[in-house]
């Protein structure tokens, strides 16, 4: 059988220097052919890159097949090798991968178990190798052995398709194809300071590829709790011209010991760099070694006990929120905490939340008016969150600002009993505007169309915020439409409104003009209008035809009789009397307004 092999493969050899192929490109194997494997979609892979090739196992038979394993056919790689073994040095007649494209490790032909499959099932699995680096572009047939019960069943294959592997190695930036163990078959070494410390580590080569222009390189660190050596040479770099595959040598050191570090183990990170080849890029394997040290215990420094050394849970706000969601001085909310265990591994347990409101003035600004501020949560597990609900008022008589809510947590971690943190969230209070109006003086009430009133009257702030931007409009269907701005009014102060208004049309109804006052928040938003009354009645324009005619002059044709004889004289006393009144009225208006600039001087020296 194995003759027959060897035969065969030499005939494809044969073929292949007749066709003069520059790369193996066999011909695709009929899967038909196998007995038990079939593959969905033909596997490819890279040269020097593992590949795994799915495959699936069906049981045809009619009976049930018992220790099923699937492996690759070592008899196929081992004729490939023997076939080169035997050459008589003829290069073009050497086996380069073309039968077996693997690369062989102490792995390579380990064998799949799949256990029982029963009759017209079938269970899928997979096979992993290395592609060798030095094969050419094409199919590959890979050789499988069957066996059932522990003896052979089949021989069978499967196709590859193989490309080269387009990627490259920049120097010391990538992890290469070959590993290296640290400290096989060794004691881990141990020294006492201030004794010098001398050692030697294993270094194994773990693959079966020579690596070249190897350098051993110790990580450094100033850190005396990471790196327990004094650090005296400028370079504790070995270097190695070459680690042939799974040969292991021995790395010597010697180091001093710190005066100041602890006893215990120590990770000590080494980076390697090497070349697969003589003429390779340069790859990098980073492995961890580790030595004892015995100097001073932690205790000796420490000395006290302290609360800090042990583990304990760490309880955060995650977020908050109240509903309503704008609290106002004097109104009930509903606080809402999310509370989180902000540690990844440290449970709480008998959880105690007690809220504690910021004080002023000795009164606390947030209060409760029913219930407890005292909330307990049982246990909190490791990156869990549980919601804490309170309903608290906040006082009717603070500022408008923001004010602290401490929750005060006491708790049990399994190391650290009656932990006591402290947390804190911040809630801003609004206070609600007020404001009102002193008395509207309207000065005359009654005008005709195109004449003017004067309207006064303080607006006093009797609240606690500032009122920003105050504006009056005055609207009616009798008058022109008028705006006054007042201005920024600080509480507990008053704004004086101050306007002329115009006539515009005779007043159709009960005479009711409306006041309208808006002002702005410390935001700019715009309050909605405020609105007042004020009556004020429009007439139309007198008629200056006092019984002219059109010339001018008075009519004479008869002589006026009773009262009217008496014209010439009534007319001028009328006028003469108006004209008096209209003065007497100014004369007033001037005094009043004197009077109320004066009082509002008076206030303002007051203040």
């Amino acid at each position: 059988m194995k003759r027959g092999r060897k035969g065969i493969l030499w005939l494809l050899a044969a073929l292949m220097i007749v066709a003069a192929m520059p790369s193996a490109s066999f011909a695709q194997y009929d899967l038909s052919k196998n007995t038990y494997i079939d593959v969905k979609k033909t596997p490819s892979g890279k040269t020097g890159e593992n590949v795994t090739i799915n495959m699936v196992f069906t049981n045809d038979t009619s009976n049930d097949l018992n220790g099923v394993a699937v492996m690759f056919d070592r008899s196929v790689a081992e004729e490939e090798y023997e076939a080169t073994e035997d050459d008589d040095g003829d290069e073009e007649t050497r086996y380069t991968g073309d039968v077996f494209p693997f690369e062989i490790t102490t792995s390579t032909f380990d064998a799949k178990i799949l256990g029982t499959v029963k009759s017209g099932s079938s269970k899928n699995f997979s096979l992993t190798a290395r592609v060798r680096r030095d094969i050419s572009e094409g199919y590959y047939m890979v050789p499988l052995e069957v066996k059932t019960g522990g003896s052979h069943a089949s021989y069978e294959k499967v196709n590859i398709w193989i490309t080269k592997s387009s990627t490259t190695t920049e120097s010391g930036d990538t992890e290469g194809t070959i590993q290296f163990e640290l400290g096989e078959n060794q004691n881990t070494p141990s020294g006492t300071f201030p004794e010098v410390m001398n050692f030697n580590m294993n270094v194994r080569n773990s693959s079966n590829i020579t690596a070249f222009d190897v350098d051993i390189r110790m990580k450094l660190d100033q850190d005396s709790t990471k790196f327990p050596f004094d650090i005296s040479d400028g370079n504790y770099t070995r270097h190695y011209d070459r680690i042939g595959g799974g040969e292991s040598i021995e790395v010597p050191y010697s180091m001093t010991i710190r005066k100041d570090v602890y006893s215990g183990y120590y990770p000590i990170t080494f980076t390697i760099e090497y070349r697969d080849s003589t003429e390779g890029d340069i790859q990098k394997s980073e492995e961890i070694f580790y030595v004892k040290v015995q100097n001073k215990d932690k205790e000796e420094e420490t000395g006290e006990f302290n609360a800090n050394d042990r583990t304990k849970a760490r309880i955060i706000v995650d977020g908050f929120e109240t509903n309503p969601e704008t609290v106002y001085a004097g109104d009930e909310f509903e606080l809402l905490l999310h509370m989180k265990n902000a540690s990844e591994d440290v449970a709480a347990s008998n959880i105690l939340f007690n809220l504690e409101s910021e004080k002023v003035t000795d009164s606390a600004v947030f209060t409760i008016d029913a219930g407890s501020s005292s909330i307990v949560v049982n246990s909190l597990g490791a990156g869990q969150t549980t919601d804490v609900k309170v309903k608290l008022r906040a006082g009717a008589w603070v500022d408008q600002r923001t004010y602290a809510i401490t929750i005060n947590e006491k708790y049990d971690s399994p190391e650290f009993k009656n932990a006591e943190e402290k947390v804190t969230v911040n809630i801003p209070v609004k206070q609600m505007a007020r404001l009102n109006t002193g008395t509207v003086d309207v000065m005359p009430d009654t005008i005709s169309v195109g004449s003017e009133t004067n309207v006064m009257f303080p607006i006093n702030n009797t609240g606690k915020v500032l009122l920003y931007n105050v504006m009056v409009a005055f609207v009616g269907d009798s008058i022109q439409q008028t705006n006054s701005y007042v201005g920024n009014i600080k509480p507990g102060e008053s704004g004086n409104v101050d306007a002329m208004i115009t006539g515009a049309a005779p007043t159709m109804d009960e005479g009711k003009i409306k006041i309208l006052i808006t002002y702005e928040d410390e935001n700019g938003v715009a309050s909605d209008p405020i609105e007042k009354e004020i009556t004020l009645t429009v007439t139309e324009q007198a008629d200056q035809n006092l019984g002219m005619d059109d010339s001018g002059d008075f009519p004479a044709d008869t002589e006026p009789a009773g009262v009217s004889k008496y014209g010439k004289i009534i007319i001028p006393s009328v006028i003469a009397v108006l004209a008096a009144g209209t003065i007497g009225t100014v004369i007033i208006l001037k005094r009043r307004r004197k009077k109320k600039k004066a009082a509002e001087e008076e206030i303002d020296n007051e203040i």
